[in-house]
């Protein structure tokens, strides 16, 4: 599954969050730094970085591929740290756009 090719779509609720089995087959095709929360209601990954700009830089990285997606996470940081949480808001769970965004996060940050 190439997700970082594909495009998040649009989502006003209506569907239905992925199911803890799904979420886990897409989970696996990301870094393993990405863990699938207690509730299966969301991924998240902690940053580190060696300073604040370091960590400003790769929070703006972050924020251009969430705007480009039209789909945004929750990041909370420190000095060095950031933590991004995605989930799909309109369906209360995860949706494929969360594991989109997060594979694309995952190909830039890997160059």
């Amino acid at each position: 599954m190439e997700l970082d090719k594909k495009k998040c779509v649009p989502c006003e609720g209506g569907l239905e969050p992925l199911t803890k089995d799904k979420a886990k087959m897409y989970l696996v095709n990301l870094d393993d730094e990405w863990k699938l929360n207690e509730d299966f209601k969301s991924i998240e990954r902690i940053y580190n970085r060696k300073n604040h700009f370091e960590l400003s830089s790769l929070i703006n990285i972050i924020i251009h591929i969430s705007h480009s997606e039209d789909h945004h996470p929750e990041i909370t940081f420190g000095y060095n740290t950031a933590k991004v949480k995605y989930f799909t808001y309109a369906i209360d769970g995860l949706s494929e756009n969360d594991f989109i965004c997060a594979a694309k996060i995952d190909k830039v940050l890997s160059v």
